[in-house]
């Protein structure tokens, strides 16, 4: 046995059993199945990337100390990021991405473009650790939509002088850990804050495994926003139902009101306004959302605005004029909305509301790309958004 076969195969056999060992045999077998299909890539592309070993062992000995570290889960420094995470996150993320050239080459076809997902990979390294900072001016029509379906959002990069729609920055799907880190999620707070918006509203999933395992960094991360308390609310996200503990006390610690299928009446500069945070659920769905409803007063002239976390449940709520506000799929994740194209992975596969606006009879549906991301190592084609969003009722 060659060096090359050593280094990839013994390698994620000695992490994979040394991961069940530390933490666990889940864990071991998830690291097993994710180094596995990573591991049949590099075998399959190896007469391309055999004269590159010396960089391959430096990318997979991050990747091998990535896994092994994540058995004691906790925020780290800069420099262990730069060294150890974003490497790793690259070199797994460009054999997913390259599982087609592995193939190609396994049926004794020429990998032609090799190179291109590990490129592509290097670009989503960049999207991952920069944001995209914009103002969304959403119009409730109230002209009935048939269906579920996108409809139309004004986008810029500079907000009007005037003041006369209601302001919102939503934040959601930070998912602290190796590319948000606490002072990144806290320069987002400031941000936030210093727009001076009427509200600011949290839908959920504020960790990653190693987040959690920093006590106190969602607190000191949203901190900047306590001034704002009265008009800060947030929901749960599923990776929060891990923790709820953790994120109840972040929350309370920067005076933000958690909504677990509760309400909020809210008097803003530009009327009231009735805000529903609803859990997170799976399953039943319609008689969930039905049973809360059925004790949420009707909002009179107040506008209803609805915290639902994954917008996979947009068409199971009872109808309403309501703007629902969610996260969860973090843009698309994976797309090509940076070449201003609507597709994403999750929309094509899921066939639900990725990222924008939608529709469905007088009800609003806003997808906000996420400020952070978890799951597929990085954002490739679908940046991550910080937005003012400026509502209007037409």
């Amino acid at each position: 046995m060659d060096s090359y076969f050593l280094l990839n195969v013994g390698g994620a056999l000695l992490t994979a059993g040394a991961v069940a060992w530390l933490r666990g045999r889940q864990f071991g077998m998830f690291t097993g199945v994710l180094l596995t299909m990573h591991t049949l890539v590099l075998l399959g592309l190896r007469d391309a990337l055999d004269p590159l070993l010396p960089v391959l062992a430096y990318l997979q000995g991050a990747t091998f100390g990535h896994f092994l570290l994540l058995t004691r889960p906790r925020l780290r420094p800069l420099w262990y990021r730069a060294l150890v995470s974003w490497p790793a996150h690259f070199w797994l993320a460009a054999t997913f991405l390259a599982v087609p050239w592995a193939v190609a080459a396994a049926v004794g076809l020429p990998p032609v473009l090799w190179w291109l997902p590990f490129a592509t990979a290097l670009v989503g390294i960049v999207q991952s650790l920069r944001t995209d900072q914009e103002v969304v001016e959403l119009v409730l029509d109230g002209r009935p939509v048939d269906g579920v379906q996108r409809v139309d959002a004004k986008r810029s990069r500079t907000e009007p002088a005037d003041r006369d729609a209601l302001r919102i920055v939503q934040i959601t799907d930070p998912h602290l850990g190796p590319f948000m880190s606490e002072d990144r999620l806290r320069g987002i707070c400031e941000r936030a804050a210093q727009a001076d918006p009427d509200l600011v509203l949290l839908t959920g999933d504020f960790f990653t495994m190693e987040g959690k395992g920093s006590a106190g960094s969602l607190g000191r991360a949203l901190q900047p926003l306590a001034p704002l308390a009265g008009r800060t609310f947030a929901c749960h996200g599923n990776h929060d139902l891990e923790d709820p503990r953790a994120v109840a006390a972040g929350l309370a610690a920067a005076g933000v009101r958690l909504l677990r299928d509760e309400w909020a009446a809210v008097e803003t500069r530009r009327g009231p306004v009735q805000i529903v945070g609803l859990e997170h659920v799976w399953s039943r769905r319609d008689e969930h959302y039905a049973a809360v409803f059925g004790r949420v007063p009707e909002p009179g002239e107040a506008l209803r605005i609805v915290l639902l976390h994954d917008p996979g449940g947009f068409k199971h709520l009872p109808e309403g004029d309501a703007l629902v506000l969610s996260g969860h799929t973090h843009g698309g994740h994976v797309g090509l909305v940076s070449l201003g194209l609507d597709w994403t992975s999750i929309g094509a596969m899921a066939r639900m509301p990725d990222h924008g606006f939608w529709g469905r009879g007088t009800d609003r549906l806003y997808v906000h790309r996420a400020n952070g991301h978890y799951g597929f190592p990085l954002r490739v084609g679908v940046p991550s958004e910080e937005s003012v969003l400026r509502v209007r009722r037409g």
